[in-house]
């Protein structure tokens, strides 16, 4: 691998530890120790920009030879008078993102159709903060054949739904002239990011149009705004999914499968999903670049998307302990063989029970991620959702949680197994450091389930006296 390849390779692998808390919307209770799922993204207030770059990359011939490789052509805004270290940090970002948006090689010719696609690639700092690309690779208008580009928003907001919306606005705009993307964007960033379910409403004027009025709205529930389960549901079957999950929530290896990189980014990230409240701090790429193959050599976790055409050179690669996923056929290709165990069985038929009822073609996109995530964040709330009674506050407010206390508590004896492995995890002790330090009560999603399941248990135990 090149040298460029091995930078992003360091770059890319976030380090253990890193995984800093969430900050949540500023005026609101200090959050429990979730990070919402969107890879340790803080859930952004209003007052972040909603993005840092704008970028247009498009394939350039080489100097040498009829390859093309990928180059930032346009980008928005310019950064001017950064400190040594920002200009540096910025060079590394703007070096590893056309990678990230042609990451099929460099087998191109000019053509006069191409699929429009829309993906997403997460690029992590030294430090270990984590910065997502939202990518609409099209064919540009005009007669002839032609070359596909990209539009690339650089943010380190998770939500997939807004940015989706906000590309297609600027597409739009290409459509007629580079000169009216700038006041769009322009606008964009001087606008404040909503809190969820808050709407932001911009006014941009196109030619021959007029003045337009565009509403941005983020969900409500923000833990999954990032993601859209539909792609996963598409590919594979609710017990595949469920061996996904078990497979990620003991820290495995995992590689999805496939040619299309909406495919590809959109499955991988609803896996991650499904961890919440944990949050994965492994390495973690939705679509592998060529150059970046040798990953999946890696010794360490790792949750990475490689396209189909890559299958060989994986296979080829020296790999222990894979859950290798082809999602275009639906089938494992490499597994370690016990994923159906690890579940404990009773919570693996509740989770398949509530998986198959009542989904229809009719739900909203928000409304299918909360069928799918459901049964899964009460996996967690029934396993590990007694967590806060288990740790104890010494005379500064400090927490020690008390692991074999909390692990005794279960009393179903494939429970009390699960959770022996799972609190070595560092999904769980990342998770348990925040809580620890936590000296508010907590608030947000997961508690509120947490104190739904324990007033059900109370409710039950009175009708049963």
């Amino acid at each position: 691998m090149d040298g460029l390849g091995r930078r992003l390779r360091a770059s890319l692998r976030l380090k253990r530890g890193h995984g800093g808390p969430s900050q949540n919307n500023l005026g609101e209770a200090v959050t429990e120790p979730e990070r919402t799922q969107d890879y340790s993204l803080p859930s952004f207030a209003g007052g972040q920009h909603f993005f840092e770059y704008l970028l247009v990359v498009s394939l350039k011939k080489k100097h040498s030879g009829d390859d093309y490789e990928p180059t930032i052509t346009y980008q928005f805004p310019k950064r001017e008078n950064l400190l040594r270290g920002q200009q540096e940090e910025e060079e590394r970002l703007l070096k590893a993102i056309p990678l990230f948006c042609f990451p099929d090689g460099n087998e191109w010719a000019p053509g006069t159709e191409y699929p429009r696609e829309t993906f997403s690639f997460v690029l992590t700092n030294v430090d270990g903060s984590r910065k997502i690309g939202y990518c609409r690779r099209l064919l540009p208008a005009g007669p002839g054949p032609r070359l596909p580009k990209v539009y690339c928003i650089i943010s380190c907001v998770g939500c997939f739904g807004l940015f989706s919306k906000i590309l297609d606005e600027v597409e739009k705009r290409h459509q007629i002239s580079m000169a009216i993307i700038y006041p769009f964007m322009q606008g964009l960033r001087e606008a404040a990011f909503p809190a969820p379910g808050k709407t932001v409403t911009l006014k941009s004027f196109i030619p021959d149009s007029g003045t337009e009025f565009i509403s941005l709205t983020r969900p409500l529930d923000s833990h999954l705004e990032h993601v859209d389960f539909s792609s996963l549901l598409r590919c594979l079957h609710f017990e595949q999914i469920i061996q996904i999950f078990a497979s990620a929530v003991l820290e495995r290896k995992i590689i999805f499968l496939a040619e299309g990189l909406s495919t590809l980014s959109q499955c991988i990230h609803a896996a991650a999903a499904l961890l919440y409240p944990f949050s994965w701090a492994h390495t973690y790429i939705p679509v592998v670049p060529e150059s970046l193959l040798a990953t999946v050599c890696c010794p360490t976790p790792f949750m990475v998307g490689v396209q189909t055409r890559f299958l060989q050179e994986v296979m080829d690669s020296p790999m222990e302990e894979v859950l290798l996923v082809n999602l275009c056929e639906g089938t494992f290709l490499l597994s370690v063989g016990d994923e159906k165990d690890i579940i404990p069985p009773k919570l693996q038929d509740d989770i398949l029970d509530s998986l198959g009822q009542g989904i229809n073609e009719r739900m909203t996109s928000e409304q299918v991620n909360e069928h799918v995530s459901g049964p899964f964040v009460k996996f967690f709330v029934k396993t590990v959702g007694h967590y806060a009674s288990y740790i104890k506050r010494d005379a500064n407010g400090q927490g020690h949680f008390q692991e074999r206390p909390f692990c005794k508590a279960l009393t179903s004896k494939t429970n009390r197994r699960f959770v022996k492995k799972f609190v070595k995890t560092q999904l769980f002790s990342l998770f348990i450091q925040e809580a620890e330090k936590s000296r508010n009560p907590p608030a947000g999603y997961f508690q509120q389930k947490i104190r739904e399941y324990e007033e059900q248990k109370k409710q039950k135990k009175s009708r049963e006296k």
